[in-house]
């Protein structure tokens, strides 16, 4: 396999750069290619503006409009060399790692920032079918691929669970599995999660690096979340679950 993993945290003698090390060890014992982003280390900017779309200078343009600069610079091969970087990457790779912290519920800024400069439109979203539908939820321009969460969380895993006080894991994580993921094409794999992180004995880290271990020893047969398609049948003209799937229940657990 080719694998990019992607790295969002500040300090590489870290927990989460200790289990970085044992995952690259890993690829490498198992003969898969790997390519890292370090987005610390990288030094990446976090926020989307002007100057990732190349000169605006010479066109009217009485406002930025995101969407429309990042398809045409996209399209223009004009984004920032730092963005196109990592889209030769994106498209080098069949599997994304994603590794990172659970701040506040979600990943670090400067990871969400990698997701908002880099999947740009025309290049993970917004792109049409040969029919005219917006290939989106299990397809698009990421379609094919396949991507995997490694998280460390402070709190105890009963608190993730299905009655637990913080919320359902995969809930929380709905956001980046089903609406960045799957959104641009890639098949969300189960993620790999450290719990008790900042309470974790030599013994508790073993433990977990072999758990690691053992994932990547077998991911390229990880079967993913399975997600209902846009374009599936799924859905109804409004973008409706349909009623005859998952009768009587709401909330994001429907989509699976």
């Amino acid at each position: 396999m080719k694998i990019l993993w992607v790295f969002a945290h500040p300090e590489r003698r870290s927990l989460g750069g200790s289990l970085l090390t044992e995952a690259l060890r890993t690829l490498e014992s198992l003969g898969h290619e790997h390519r890292t982003s370090d987005l610390y280390r990288m030094g990446w900017k976090a926020v989307v503006d002007a100057d990732d779309f190349g000169d605006l200078g010479g066109r009217s343009c009485e406002r930025l409009l995101v969407g429309a600069e990042q398809e045409r610079a996209y399209a223009e091969r004009s984004l920032s060399e730092d963005i196109r970087r990592e889209q030769e990457k994106i498209t080098w790779a069949d599997t994304l790692v994603f590794q990172f912290p659970l701040w506040w519920f979600g990943p670090p800024a400067i990871l969400k920032g990698w997701f908002d400069r880099v999947l740009v439109q025309g290049f993970g979203f917004g792109l049409k079918g040969p029919d005219g539908r917006t290939l989106r939820y299990g397809e698009g321009g990421l379609a094919g691929k396949r991507a995997l969460v490694v998280t460390s969380v402070g709190a105890r895993e009963s608190g993730f669970g299905p009655r637990g006080i913080h919320g359902q894991l995969d809930q929380v994580l709905f956001p980046l599995l089903h609406g960045t993921f799957w959104y641009t094409g890639m098949a969300a794999l189960p993620p790999f999660v450290v719990y008790g992180a900042d309470r974790l004995t030599a013994a508790d880290y073993a433990r977990e690096a072999a758990e690691l271990r053992e994932r990547l020893h077998t991911l390229h047969a990880t079967d993913p979340l399975p997600f209902h398609h846009e374009n599936g049948g799924a859905y109804d003209e409004d973008l409706v679950l349909r009623p005859e799937l998952a009768p009587g229940l709401s909330g994001v657990g429907v989509h699976r």
